[in-house]
């Protein structure tokens, strides 16, 4: 079937659509969740809230653009409600902000891509958020403060600090690897 045609039919609320067109996008989609997300289950919980808002709103599609482009941008914002929904955040003093490029140096490395997503996973939620919207799918960081209600500058600090924190995991488990 074709994508134009799944699509209406999906609109149409066709069961055996639907079930195809999850069929289709959900181990992309997976992949972007667990990138966004603490753990497994979590990554499982946004795949499922994407979906249904994906039925919800694929009438709102109007065959411009990736389509899957339009899935991945209803995910990521799925994930930050996610996170937005959570219990407040602790504020968190942020100190002026200088601009420290962190650079992760991976080429050299036997690292894996699970290890590299463990690492990812295990940053703080809003170091984890920023650092997966600007490397990772190249939004601003004027899009990342509109998205998550943050300042600018926070986004960079964010970024800073989870570049930071990933360069000390990367350094410890090459060091690992070299002791082994």
């Amino acid at each position: 079937m074709k994508l134009k045609e799944l699509i209406a039919k999906c609109c149409q609320q066709e069961l055996a659509a639907q079930s195809e067109l999850y069929q289709l996008y959900a181990d992309v989609l997976f992949t972007l969740c667990l990138k966004y997300s603490k753990n497994y289950q979590d990554a499982e919980d946004t795949l499922q809230d994407s979906f249904i808002t994906i039925f919800d709103k694929i009438k709102q599609y109007k065959n411009k653009g990736s389509f899957e482009g339009w899935l991945k941008r209803i995910t990521i914002r799925t994930a930050i409600q996610k996170y937005r929904d959570k219990a407040p955040l602790q504020i968190i003093k942020e100190l002026p902000f200088k601009e420290e490029v962190e650079e992760l140096n991976i080429e050299n490395t036997t690292l894996s891509l699970d290890v590299l997503l463990d690492f990812i996973q295990q940053l703080p939620d809003r170091y984890r958020l920023v650092f997966n919207l600007y490397v990772l799918d190249s939004y601003s960081h004027k899009e990342i403060a509109e998205l998550l209600n943050i300042t600018q500058g926070t986004s960079k600090s964010n970024l800073s600090r989870a570049r930071k924190i990933l360069k000390e995991k990367l350094e410890i488990h090459q060091k690992k690897i070299k002791e082994a």
